[in-house]
């Protein structure tokens, strides 16, 4: 893609009222624009992220044996009704035609257990799962942390159902596995951890993932002896391990990047969700939910991997791999930088050229380290004199001078 083409650029200034470096960064680097408290909108940059770490936990999820779907955001407020939660206070309440109340969707259980009275009706339907990618809208106190506390944002929801609980444990250890895989491909693996939480009615435990993070909003206690965490809620009456029963406990900020959790029948027995038993009883559906942020994930990653110069995306999100640019204003210059950008794209390289003859080489610079892809490509004279490029990492201070004929094999090597 050609930078000049891009209608968002990057700003000099930051905004005002940026409460996090998610936010600052985000926005001065063009990949979001805030058009209200908690919510943004994703610019071109922003959206090439999005649908990069959509694409990963979608694959991850097909792996898992879970179906796509698509469900609305609008629901009729009588599901509501039947589950005693059309009192939450996050609630958007809006008022349809002809007086229906409605409710802009937090959370799908309300939209996805009554769907599934159409397709169960014996044991020899279950087990299955379905997964989507849908916005959702909570009317939060305070909106804060940009991407990491929204009123509208995206997320991927995955529903499974069951026949008995034996069945809903073997499904929810897979998903546990299944999230960690996400969190590798995401870059975040290593500062994301399996959180023991409250589990409710039905269960000790449910959990979450929690990513150490400086301006996560919850606090948890780290077992480093068996790289598991514990929430500030379960360690005031538990205060030890849930694994090793160890007291040797390490406090840390963290932001939640995922939850996984064992409904049972919680909202199977309201809708009366149930199927034939091989011996022709009814049973209601056992249920279990497992849900990510991709805007929060989005946040998340650049609260952890920026320096004071810009963002630095890792390779499996980056919005392109290869930042290129052409430094001066002399035509050989020019049109070796569009022959390579040429060959990149037949390579289906990842490439974001700066074709902007009437800016500085300091600034082209810093617009590449602000929007901080993996891979910095320079031409100018002084390179090509010597029939090279310039060839940098994002993470490294020292570029290397590679021949012009093995820039793209060299590149194509690099590729996620």
């Amino acid at each position: 893609m050609l930078y000049s083409k891009i209608f968002s650029k990057t700003s000099k200034t930051t905004a005002s009222d940026a409460d996090s470096v998610n936010a600052r960064l985000l926005t001065q680097a063009g990949f979001i624009q805030k058009q209200m408290a908690g919510v943004y909108i994703f610019l071109p940059l922003g959206l090439r992220v999005l649908n990069k770490i959509e694409n990963i936990i979608r694959e991850e999820m097909e792996k898992l044996g879970a179906c796509e779907v698509l469900m609305p955001t609008l629901t009729q407020e009588d599901s509501w009704q039947k589950t005693k939660r059309a009192d939450l206070d996050i609630l958007f309440h809006l008022k349809g035609r002809g007086e229906a109340k409605l409710v802009l969707n937090p959370t799908h259980e309300e939209v996805i257990t009554p769907l599934m009275k159409n397709f169960v009706a014996s044991y020899r339907d279950l087990p299955f799962s379905a997964f989507q990618f849908q916005n959702k809208f909570r009317n939060e106190p305070r909106a804060k942390s940009g991407l990491l506390r929204g009123r509208e944002f995206l997320m991927k929801d995955l529903y499974s159902f069951h026949a008995d609980e034996k069945n809903l444990d073997i499904f929810y250890e897979k998903a546990k596995k299944t999230y960690v895989n996400v969190y590798k491909r995401l870059g975040i693996g290593k500062q994301t951890f399996l959180t023991y939480a409250s589990g409710g009615s039905f269960s000790k435990f449910s959990h979450e993932f929690q990513t150490i993070c400086e301006a996560g909003e919850d606090t948890i206690y780290l077992c480093d002896k068996c790289k598991v965490a514990i929430n500030q809620e379960i360690i005031d009456i538990q205060k030890t391990c849930p694994i090793c029963n160890g007291s040797d406990l390490r406090q840390e900020k963290a932001a939640e990047a995922g939850n996984i959790f064992k409904l049972r029948t919680k909202f199977s027995e309201p809708f009366n969700l149930t199927y034939k038993t091989a011996e022709g009883k009814d049973n209601f559906v056992e249920m279990g939910c497992y849900g990510i942020g991709l805007s929060r994930a989005m946040g998340i990653i650049v609260e952890l991997f920026h320096d004071d110069k810009g963002i630095i995306w890792p390779e499996n999100v980056a919005p392109f791999q290869i930042h290129l640019m052409a430094l001066g204003k002399e035509k050989n210059v020019a049109e070796e930088a569009q022959k390579i950008y040429q060959q990149m794209q037949k390579k289906g390289i990842e490439v974001l050229y700066d074709d902007r003859a009437d800016v500085s080489a300091g600034e082209k610079f810093a617009v590449a380290d602000l929007i901080g892809l993996p891979y910095r490509v320079v031409i100018s004279e002084k390179t090509l004199a010597k029939k090279s490029v310039e060839l940098k990492k994002r993470t490294q201070t020292k570029a290397d001078l590679i021949p012009t004929q093995k820039i793209i094999k060299t590149l194509s090597s690099y590729e996620p």
